[in-house]
């Protein structure tokens, strides 16, 4: 059903080397780019993941309650990327552990402060 998610950047450069390195651990690649955006897929036609300067020319800002999760392939490859992002300079917003139900989750903030997560389910 998503096809793709975008968030906002206000330094494209920055964001795109962030998310070149996260994203490699996951086998993604960039799958479109210009000089307003990137996006990342791990085939052309999976799901992806954008950064983008706003359209509006106004700066990006971080919206309150918005998170990106991104599905990892196990509990350790959650533990490993949101590793992974806290040494790229990313932020911790919650550690990867057990959140019921099954559901495995290791919340972070990127440079631009949007909220994401990596989780496994089982």
């Amino acid at each position: 059903m998503i096809g793709y998610v975008t968030i906002g950047t206000n330094d494209l450069t920055r964001a795109a080397a962030f998310y070149d390195a996260l994203l490699s651990e996951v086998g993604a690649k960039r799958m479109m780019e210009n000089e307003q955006f990137i996006a990342w897929s791990v085939k052309p036609t999976a799901p992806g993941l954008g950064v983008t300067k706003p359209f509006d020319k106004k700066p990006a800002t971080v919206g309150n309650g918005v998170m990106v999760a991104l599905e990892a392939g196990s509990r350790a490859e959650v533990d490993a990327l949101h590793r992974k992002a806290l040494q790229l300079g990313g932020k911790d917003e919650g550690a990867p552990g057990d959140r019921g139900g099954g559901f495995y989750a290791g919340y972070f903030r990127d440079l631009d402060g949007n909220k994401l997560n990596f989780f496994h389910m089982g």
